[in-house]
């Protein structure tokens, strides 16, 4: 899987392509060989959003493999961008957010970095971002959107063009379509063929699917054949290319029905990537040398307890 070339702007190119179908019946691979395929400088984009769903125990393997140059793509994320960024892996960031919202903020390895000029940032958009991978799913050059016009979003992205609406005579922007190398996801449930089982809100997931030219899917538990309906799918077997067992693979973020997001966790992640200080030792703690170890070091009670989530615990916990 190699990364595109860079135009003379210096920014990826962003042309449109069909996405590869995989009808092979059996896709499951370990951690290791389906992050192995993940080239430097590739073009990666990561599902859930914020703290949620997001695919943690696949970014804890790129660490590990001490992947460089990467060019993350997203809507707006947490943890597992500020990780990526903090082990040195990222050269790009092109999202409309990173952080933890109002809980504890922006994340601070992704602040440091931009500050310092240690990333390139490309600041987008959600909508701007869903309209280029639908233009990838269709297979056109470009999509026409309004969101950004007027903003200083603009110098970030010299590859969008603008162009007067034949028609009504409208200013219009024209994003051109993104095909990411690799969509690294995160589920609920699969099956061995890829057929995917996301809980709603789906984010992009689904949108980076089918415009990626690689779909990696780690999953909490993979479903033996036929225990999957068809009107339970949320992505079908034939645009995903790889799935991985990952129980607990967006912790520390939520998976919702199955646990919540660890808020403890995060909030000694924010405390130390802010000072700078452990941060290479939290790294090696939070990587650990496997999903195994990452797991064991948690521990089967601190598991347990963010599996017993309910909603008054957790406003609770926000307001202490």
């Amino acid at each position: 899987m190699c990364s595109r070339g860079a135009n003379a702007l210096g920014h990826a190119t962003r042309e449109s392509s069909t996405v590869p179908v995989d009808t092979s019946p059996d896709k499951v691979v370990s951690l290791s060989e389906a992050v192995a395929g993940v080239a430097d400088g590739a073009v990666v984009a990561l599902g859930g959003g914020l703290s949620s769903r997001l695919p943690m125990a696949l970014v804890r393997e790129l660490c590990r493999q001490q992947r460089r140059d990467l060019h993350l793509v997203g809507s707006a994320h947490g943890i597992d961008v500020d990780l990526l960024i903090a082990a040195g892996a990222v050269g790009v960031v092109e999202e409309s957010y990173v952080g933890f919202e109002q809980d504890l903020g922006v994340a601070p390895a992704y602040r440091s970095a931009i500050e310092t000029g240690a990333v390139e940032l490309r600041e987008t958009c959600c909508a701007t971002l869903l309209a280029q991978l639908r233009a990838a799913e269709y297979g056109i050059p470009f999509m026409p959107v309004r969101g950004v016009l007027g903003s200083t979003i603009l110098q970030l992205h010299p590859e969008y063009r603008e162009l007067e609406c034949p028609f009504t005579g409208e200013r219009l922007l024209l994003a051109p379509a993104l095909s990411p190398d690799v969509a690294l996801l995160h589920a609920v449930a699969a099956d061995a063929a890829g057929n995917v089982v996301l809980p709603k809100p789906y984010v992009l997931d689904v949108r980076f699917a089918y415009a990626s030219r690689r779909v990696i899917v780690s999953t909490e538990r993979i479903l033996e054949p036929g225990q999957l309906k068809l009107d339970e799918v949320t992505i079908p077997h034939f645009v995903v290319g790889a799935v991985v067992e990952a129980p607990y693979g967006a912790h520390p973020a939520s998976c919702y029905p199955d646990y919540s997001y660890d808020r403890r966790a995060l909030q000694d992640w924010v405390k130390v990537a802010s000072s700078n200080g452990r941060l290479r030792n939290v790294i090696e703690a939070l990587v650990a040398e496997d999903e195994s170890a990452y797991r064991a070091a948690l521990g089967s009670a601190r598991l347990e307890e963010l599996r017993a989530w309910d909603a008054r615990d957790r406003l609770l916990d926000l307001m202490q």
